[in-house]
């Protein structure tokens, strides 16, 4: 393989006629001008520049390797280019997943204000649930991806993970707007061992973590939740409370847009969901990853309850 300095210095020379403009155009001196083809001829076996002329001029030899050198330089070049492009998000690409109820109060506003200062770099995003996200992340198909995370069920942290928290997002009471709880500032769930629930509904047999969470949180205020309806549509959720259907604990990001005919809650003792941006651990961000989660940082400042 030859050195690519070796080959410039053969092209300038060719191009300017001697060694010494050579030498002025790339800031060396003649000697070292004269040390790189000498050094290239050696390696090349044959000579390259006939010095005898003026001005000098390239052996067929070196015409030769001078024409697949300005090929080889030209590719270079244009590397540098795009590899620059990347660097200050002039190109490049971000792909990023995130899950439903981060979207409007913490996705959009993040990749709303990328795109408007990087409309050259190509955008991809998918709606997944946090296992997809992470097993996507990890198979490398996602360079960065919004989830959440239950705390009180002490989930693993995946070492394979680089993790940056974002906010807590805590649960709040939903209820119709005649509801006599209304006239409270804030609720224990002890307070609503009575009422009629909407649940996210249980797949496949297996509970899901909001499930499992508020059935012990409930447990623990000394009641089994009745539940009346199992929906996962938030929208649909807060519909059916104002219809006067009952009451849902939801997190605060899946509430907006909020239904006009419900009354919002503190409560007290709900637990909460932490909601992280999450990379591979131990690769380098690109340019507009990096970018990405900066920008969700800010997002996530002007979206925490």
């Amino acid at each position: 393989m030859y050195d690519l300095k070796q080959l410039r210095v053969l092209h300038e020379v060719a191009k300017r006629g001697s060694f010494s403009a050579a030498a002025d155009a790339l800031d060396y001196t003649q000697s070292a001008v004269s040390k790189q083809i000498a050094a290239l001829e050696r390696e090349t076996g044959a000579v390259l520049v006939e010095r005898a002329v003026r001005p000098v001029r390239l052996t067929d030899a070196g015409g030769v390797l001078l024409s697949h050198a300005q090929a080889a330089l030209s590719h270079l070049s244009a590397a540098e280019q795009e590899l620059a492009a990347i660097a200050g998000l002039r190109a490049g690409s971000l792909r990023l997943g995130t899950f439903a109820s981060a979207g409007a109060t913490l996705v959009v506003p993040a990749i709303s204000a990328f795109h408007a200062r990087h409309p050259d770099v190509k955008l991809s995003l998918i709606e997944a649930d946090p296992r997809e996200s992470i097993s996507l992340i990890r198979a490398g198909e996602l360079d960065l991806a919004v989830v959440h995370d239950y705390p009180a069920l002490s989930a693993p942290v995946d070492e394979h993970l680089e993790q940056t928290h974002l906010l807590e997002d805590r649960f709040e009471l939903v209820l119709p707007n005649d509801h006599p709880l209304t006239r409270k500032r804030s609720v224990t769930l002890a307070a609503l061992a009575g009422e009629r629930w909407l649940f996210p509904r249980i797949t496949g047999g297996v509970s899901s973590t909001y499930d499992r969470l508020m059935r012990g949180a409930c447990a623990v205020a000394g009641f089994e939740p009745q539940i009346l309806f199992e929906i996962n549509d938030c929208q649909a959720a807060q519909g059916f409370v104002a219809a006067d259907m009952g009451i849902a604990v939801l997190p605060h990001l899946a509430l907006y847009p909020l239904n006009p005919n419900v009354v919002v809650r503190k409560l007290n003792d709900a637990p909460s969901r932490s909601v992280l941006a999450i990379r591979l651990a131990g690769s380098t961000p690109t340019p507009a990853a990096q970018t990405a989660l900066q920008l969700l940082q800010q997002a996530a400042h002007h979206a925490s309850p």
